[in-house]
């Protein structure tokens, strides 16, 4: 970065594990760390834009999102918001598959915690491309909680249940320091809340890991490879049932009487976006559909 920051401002308290996560990132994965500071930034403004320690702090933050934009030139992830949108959020969701695959193994430890943290922070950043799908809400949800309590329940001499045991949507970490910060302490709970037998013993549906979804060679978080113990978490994929594809599209050209507009165009972004995500779960079904109406669209102009 070109500048360093000031000391964060009290008000600015809730963005400090962003703008932390941006810092880790700059050299791992720049486009994260720019949508961190950028998420610090609109946020900041909200906050207060306008007392002088403030306004100080987010000056030298334009410096460095213009610095790092500059630096990424003409990277698709930062010019086509569709895009960088798809990018922070495969790169959220591989962490939280991460964590959450150790978890459900049993290996508890503090590199999957801050997995699970990171994660939840990297999907409030989505917010910058607009409102949050509900599923990574509850995903953002089940990612924070999940991290603070495993993280008490080391802490205080206790085995922590895997899965969604006990979950009940709360969010501890909304204004507090979380876990992703060795040298803070996270806010203290009483210890019987997280005795496994005082428990309620909720199903959290919304949280499905699918098939294939395994944890990368390399996650971001930096973690140790797996042991190779069998994951609990993942199932074998089951054989899929390929669509069939319309034979029409395999020569299809643009038809001389379409006329594609923006609108036409950044539906059939988002489909292409909505098959790589499919990919990334190895489901071959949806991709290939996704991938027949972005081709339909672009050779006919219509759905």
């Amino acid at each position: 970065m070109a500048s360093q920051l000031p000391p964060i401002p009290p008000q600015f308290k809730s963005l400090q594990h962003h703008l932390r996560t941006a810092q880790e990132h700059d050299k791992r994965d720049p486009v994260v760390a720019y949508y961190c500071r950028l998420y610090a930034m609109q946020n900041g403004m909200k906050i207060d834009s306008k007392s002088p320690e403030c306004r100080k702090f987010l000056s030298k933050l334009m410096d460095q999102l213009e610095t790092l934009k500059k630096q990424l030139g003409d990277c698709d992830s930062i010019t086509q918001e569709i895009v960088g949108s798809a990018h922070v959020e495969n790169y959220a969701l591989k962490m939280f598959l991460y964590a959450d695959n150790e978890d459900r193994a049993g290996r508890f430890h503090k590199n999957m915690i801050k997995s699970f943290y990171t994660a939840s922070l990297l999907l409030d950043t989505l917010t910058v491309f607009g409102e949050l799908t509900e599923e990574n809400i509850q995903h953002r949800k089940y990612a924070r909680w999940k991290a603070t309590y495993i993280h008490n329940c080391l802490k205080n001499g206790e085995t922590p249940q895997s899965g969604p045991v006990g979950f009940e949507g709360e969010d501890y970490y909304e204004d507090d320091e979380g876990p992703s910060c060795a040298s803070i302490e996270p806010p203290e709970r009483s210890s019987s809340t997280y005795q496994p037998g005082n428990m309620p013993t909720s199903n959290y549906t919304s949280i499905q890991i699918p098939p294939g979804a395994h944890a990368p060679a390399n996650t971001p978080a930096e973690v140790p490879h797996s042991t190779g113990e069998a994951s609990n978490a993942v199932a074998h994929p089951s054989p899929q049932n390929i669509p069939s594809v319309d034979p029409s599209l395999y020569n299809a050209q643009p038809q001389g009487g379409a006329r594609l507009t923006p609108e036409d165009f950044a539906r059939a972004q988002k489909y292409c976006k909505y098959a790589g995500s499919a990919l990334q779960y190895e489901d071959v079904n949806t991709a290939v559909e996704n991938l027949q109406k972005a081709l339909k669209l672009l050779s006919t102009g219509r759905e």
